[in-house]
């Protein structure tokens, strides 16, 4: 066991996100029931451990956009709200099903920036989170797609489950992606690049390690996302970890302290505002 992890055992307050790559079979954009209910169990058993747990799931549009038999491509603003209306409430019969039978309760919390940026609103989503954690519930959150434009929109979840860290007073948020974590360059098209198992601090040059490309054509997320999110989280004071969802098993293993992923260590900015953080 990697020692500089051990500490991860010990966190209270977790928060995960998985991508909408990682939800579907990519041969027929339908749920991956057997991926999701894996996510669900582990999930449900690190709140078997007392620990809080947040999830920050995509898949809202892709699930609507798949119902209503809309083929891949950029569709309208409007097309995409009408999915995500249609999709979200999919999503989340699917969780609230897989939750019961673990014996877990799931509550849905729909965000938009303007939902932070408003510091009454702000305070209002702390409280919400705060009573349901406290009351044993696993929030399920995710952008709401079905009311957001360009102007109020976070754009991508990677971003938003750093903010979620940041408003809950999470200790330690895990990414979830299609890539084992951070490189020194794209490992898909240069394969002298080297892995980063730990990150200590956010230099700018590894910063500038960020692509804006995504090997998944349904996500929105790519590197750089990721360490926009690592800026947020590590600067509210959570530790954070990128790791590849292949294999949602992974999620017990980074919580027994092994070395998967990058870990990117808390570097609390004791000035830090989240206002600071969005456009």
């Amino acid at each position: 066991m990697d020692s500089i992890r051990e500490h991860i055992k010990d966190k209270k307050r977790i928060v995960i996100k998985i991508g909408s790559s990682s939800l579907r079979h990519k041969e027929t954009g339908d749920f991956d029931l057997i991926k999701m209910e894996t996510l669900v169990r582990e999930l449900s058993d690190i709140r078997g451990k007392g620990k809080d747990v947040i999830l920050v799931s995509s898949g809202a549009i892709a699930a609507g956009r798949k119902a209503v038999r809309i083929d891949e491509g950029d569709p309208p603003v409007s097309v995409k709200q009408a999915c995500a209306a249609i999709g979200q409430a999919r999503l989340m019969m699917v969780y609230e099903k897989l939750f019961s039978e673990y014996g877990q309760t799931a509550a849905q919390v729909l965000l938009t920036k303007d939902t932070i940026k408003t510091d009454l609103n702000r305070f209002n989503a702390h409280n919400t989170f705060a009573e349901l954690l406290k009351l044993g519930v696993i929030p399920v959150v995710n952008e709401n797609d079905t009311v957001s434009t360009y102007e109020i929109e976070f754009g991508d979840n990677d971003t938003l489950s750093a903010i979620v860290a940041a408003v809950t007073g999470a200790d330690l948020l895990i990414l979830l992606s299609d890539i084992d974590g951070l490189y020194t360059d794209d490992p898909r098209k240069n394969k002298d690049a080297e892995f980063l198992s730990v990150v200590e601090k956010l230099t700018p040059e590894i910063m500038s390690m960020g692509k804006h490309s995504t090997g998944s054509d349904v996500g929105t997320g790519g590197m750089d996302t990721k360490l926009s999110a690592a800026k947020i989280a590590t600067a509210s004071g959570a530790d954070m970890i990128i790791a590849n969802s292949k294999d949602v098993h992974i999620i017990h293993r980074i919580m027994d302290g092994r070395d998967e992923g990058t870990l990117f260590l808390a570097n609390k900015d004791e000035n830090f505002f989240i206002g600071d953080y969005l456009e």
